[in-house]
C-alpha cells in the first residue's frame, strides 16, 4: 500500500514546463502574489509542491493554508522561487516521452475544469471558501499524475486504483483538515449516496463528474443541488471556456498534438542560467587580496556547468599564468600578453571573447589545445571594474561552441559581481562612518532653513503688499525644494547591508530629517510613541526607510493646507500565527483615502497628490513589506488613516534550507 509519507517525500511530479516559465517570468517581473498564485494554480505538481512545502516543519506547525495565494504568502518570493527552480530541475531526471506528454496535458486540462467546476460551484451554493474548493479540485487526482511518471504498468495501475485514498492522505498530511480529505477519500461516491454529506464532500465529487462533461454529472447537480439541466450546462461551457483561456495564455495547445520539447529546452536553459551558475559560484567570503584565487578555485564549477575542459591563467604582475584546470597534469606555464596573436592573449588584451583562429593557429594555441585535447578553443577574460583579472580557457569542438560561449559568458558575468560584490564587503565600516556624518550633515544644513522658514511666517503677518507676498511664495517654495533635496539625500546614503535593524533607532533618525522637511509648519506635527522594549526586526534599514519615508510624505500630502498631525508608534513584542513581531503604526489625521484608491489601495495608480493616499508609493511600500516577509493592513475615513505594520522581529529566524 502506498503511504502519504512515501509520497509526499518523493514529489517529483511532471509539471507543464511553459506553467514553469511563466511563474518565473511573473517572480523575476515582480508581479503580485495574486498573479503569481493564479498561474501556480494551474498545475498540479506545483500546488502539490506548495501545501508539501508550507505544511513541513520549516514553518514550526504554524496553521495550513486553504488557498494557494495563502501557501505563497507564508513561503514568500524567494523561497517560492527557489521552489521553481527546484521544480525544473527535477524535470530534468523526468524522462517523458511523446505519449506521457499528451497524457500530461490531458491530466492538467482535467484538474484545471475540475478546480475550476468546484470553485464556481462553491461560490453557486455559498459554500464559505470557494479557494478550498479550487485548491482540492485541481489535487483530486493527483495519483493519475504520479501514475504518469511511473515506468512499471503493475505499479502505474495500483496507483490509478487507490488515487482516492493517496489524495485524502495527501491532504492530511498538509493538515488541509478531516472534510477536505473525506472530499477526497468520497469523491467518486454515487450521488444517491452523497445526498445528506458534507457540503465540501458534495462540491468535489459533482465537480469531477461535470469535468467529464458526461450526463451522469448533469444529472449529479439536480441531485445534489438541485441545480437545472440548462444551468448545468451553460456552467459547463463557461468553464471550458476559461480553461481554454488559460490555456493559450500559456502557449498549451489543447486540441492538437501536444509536443513539449521545445518548452522543456527552453525551461532547461533558464534552470541553467538561474540555478546552476548560481550554485556553482558559491565563493568564500572574499577580501581584495583573494579575488584571484577565487577566480581560479571557480575553474572546477565552470567546467562542472559546460561540461568542457577549462583552464584558468590569473594576472600576476605582468604575466598570465597558469594556476589551475580541469585537467589531470598541469605545467607550469607563464606567458606575457602584450603581443602575440593567441586566442589566450587576444583576450586578455582586448577585454573581449577569443576563439581561436582555425586556419592559422599560433604555437600556444597547439600547446593549450593539446593540454584540453580539444579541436579548438575559446578564451573568456575575467575583469573587475575594467582591471584584468584573469582568462579562462575552454576545449570546444564546432557542435558545443555556439551553446558553450552563451554559458560561459553568463558564468563570468556572474563570477564578476560575486568579486565586486565581495570587495565591496570590505569597505562596511567606512560606508557606515561616511552614513552616519551625511547623516549629521544634513541635519545641520536643515536648521538654518528651519530658522528662515519661521522669519518667513512672521514676515507674512507682517506685510499686506500682494507682490511682496507673491516674492514670498517663490522664496517658501525654495526653501520647500531644498527641503526636499536633503529628505532624498537622506534616503540615498550608504545602507550597510545587515539584515538587523533597530526599528526605534531608524525611526528616531528619520523623524528628525522629517521635522526638517516635511513639518516645518507650526500648524503641522509629527509625533513619535516609541516602545520601551526591543524593537529589533529582520529587515534592512534602507527598506525600512523607504516604507515609512512614503507612508509619511503620502500623509503630509494629504493633508494640503490643512493642520495635519502623523503618529509613529512602535509596540513590541507581538505574537500571531506563534511567531514574534514588531509592530509599526503610522496615523496621521488628514482626510482619508477616497473610495477610488481604496478598492486599489495596494496597486500602482495614477498619482493624484493633495487628493489622498495614491501613486506607485503604495506599491513599493507592498512590495517591500513583502519581501520583508511582513503584514501590512490599513484603517481609513473621515478622522484619518492609519496603517498597521506587522514586521518580523530580529530574534525570529528560519531555516536556511530552502
Amino acid at each position: 500500500m502506498t503511504t502519504a509519507t512515501d509520497i509526499a517525500s518523493d514529489l517529483q511530479l511532471p509539471s507543464l514546463p511553459e506553467v514553469i516559465l511563466r511563474a518565473l517570468d511573473a517572480c523575476h517581473a515582480g508581479q503580485s502574489y495574486r498573479d503569481i498564485s493564479r498561474i501556480v494554480s494551474a498545475d498540479t505538481a506545483l500546488v502539490a509542491r506548495l501545501l508539501a512545502l508550507t505544511s513541513s516543519a520549516l514553518y514550526h506547525g504554524s496553521a495550513s493554508s486553504s488557498s494557494i495565494e495563502q501557501a505563497l504568502l507564508r513561503l514568500g518570493t524567494r523561497r517560492f522561487q527557489t521552489l521553481l527552480l527546484t521544480s525544473a530541475l527535477r524535470q530534468l531526471m523526468l524522462e517523458i516521452g511523446g505519449n506521457e506528454w499528451q497524457q500530461l496535458r490531458d491530466f492538467w486540462r482535467h484538474s484545471l475544469t475540475t478546480a475550476l467546476t468546484a470553485k464556481t460551484l462553491a461560490t453557486l451554493t455559498r459554500y464559505p471558501d470557494p479557494d478550498e474548493a479550487f485548491l482540492l479540485g485541481m489535487i483530486h487526482n493527483i495519483g493519475e499524475l504520479i501514475a504518469i511518471k511511473t515506468p512499471c504498468q503493475e505499479r502505474k495501475q495500483q496507483l490509478l486504483s487507490q488515487q482516492s485514498d493517496i489524495a485524502a492522505r495527501l491532504v492530511s498530511s498538509w493538515g488541509l483538515g478531516p472534510m477536505a480529505a473525506d472530499a477526497m477519500r468520497y469523491q467518486h461516491a454515487l450521488p444517491g449516496q452523497l445526498r445528506d454529506a458534507d457540503h465540501l464532500v458534495k462540491v468535489i465529487s459533482l465537480s469531477t463528474r461535470l469535468a467529464l462533461s458526461d450526463a451522469t454529472g448533469i444529472g449529479a447537480a439536480a441531485t445534489l443541488f438541485g441545480l437545472q439541466e440548462d444551468l448545468t450546462r451553460e456552467l459547463n461551457l463557461k468553464i471550458g471556456e476559461e480553461v481554454a483561456s488559460v490555456a493559450d495564455s500559456l502557449g498549451v495547445p489543447l486540441e492538437e498534438e501536444y509536443d513539449a520539447s521545445e518548452s522543456k529546452r527552453r525551461l532547461n536553459n533558464r534552470l541553467i542560467e538561474h540555478t546552476v551558475v548560481r550554485t556553482a559560484l558559491s565563493l568564500p567570503t572574499a577580501t581584495p587580496e583573494n579575488l584571484t584565487g577565487l577566480v581560479s578555485e571557480a575553474t572546477g564549477s565552470l567546467a562542472l556547468v559546460t561540461g568542457l575542459p577549462v583552464l584558468c591563467f590569473s594576472h600576476t604582475g605582468e604575466d598570465l599564468v597558469l594556476r589551475s584546470g580541469s585537467c589531470r597534469h598541469l605545467p607550469e606555464l607563464c606567458i606575457n600578453p602584450t603581443s602575440g596573436g593567441s586566442a589566450l592573449t587576444t583576450a586578455f588584451r582586448t577585454g573581449q571573447t577569443a576563439l581561436m583562429v582555425p586556419s592559422e593557429p599560433t604555437v600556444l594555441d597547439q600547446q593549450l589545445m593539446s593540454l584540453l585535447e580539444a579541436p579548438s578553443l575559446l578564451a573568456i577574460p575575467v575583469r573587475m571594474n575594467e582591471t584584468p583579472v584573469g582568462v579562462y580557457v575552454l576545449g570546444v569542438d564546432e557542435h558545443s561552441l555556439s551553446a558553450t560561449r552563451n554559458l560561459a559568458e553568463l558564468f563570468v558575468r556572474e563570477l564578476t559581481d560575486a568579486l565586486v560584490s565581495a570587495s565591496t564587503d570590505t569597505l562596511a565600516s567606512e560606508q557606515q562612518m561616511a552614513h552616519e556624518r551625511l547623516r549629521r550633515q544634513v541635519h545641520e544644513v536643515s536648521n538654518p532653513l528651519t530658522i528662515i522658514r519661521q522669519y518667513l511666517f512672521q514676515l507674512r503677518s507682517r506685510l499686506d503688499d500682494a507682490s511682496v507676498q507673491s516674492d514670498l511664495n517663490i522664496i517658501q517654495e525654495e526653501l520647500d525644494r531644498a527641503g526636499n533635496l536633503l529628505l532624498q539625500i537622506s534616503q540615498h546614503t550608504v545602507d550597510t547591508e545587515g539584515n538587523d535593524t533597530d526599528l526605534n533607532t531608524e525611526l528616531s533618525s528619520l523623524s528628525r530629517i522629517l521635522q526638517d522637511s516635511l513639518f516645518h509648519d507650526v500648524d503641522r506635527a509629527l509625533h513619535l510613541n516609541l516602545c520601551a522594549e526591543d524593537a529589533h526586526i529582520q529587515a534592512q534599514a534602507s527598506s525600512v526607510r523607504q516604507v515609512v519615508l512614503n507612508l509619511v510624505r503620502n500623509a503630509a500630502e494629504s493633508f494640503e493646507n490643512q493642520p495635519g498631525t502623523v503618529t509613529l508608534r512602535t509596540t513590541a513584542p507581538l505574537f500571531q500565527n506563534q511567531r514574534r513581531w514588531v509592530e509599526l503604526q503610522i496615523s496621521d489625521t488628514g482626510p482619508g483615502i477616497p473610495d477610488g484608491l481604496q478598492r486599489h489601495l495596494f496597486e500602482p495608480v495614477q498619482s493624484t497628490k493633495g487628493d489622498g493616499h495614491s501613486g506607485l508609493g503604495l506599491s513599493i511600500v507592498k512590495q517591500l513589506i513583502d519581501d520583508m516577509e511582513g503584514i501590512i493592513a490599513c484603517h481609513t475615513g473621515p478622522e484619518g488613516t492609519t496603517f498597521r505594520i506587522l514586521l518580523p522581529a530580529a530574534s525570529y529566524t528560519y531555516d536556511k534550507t530552502d
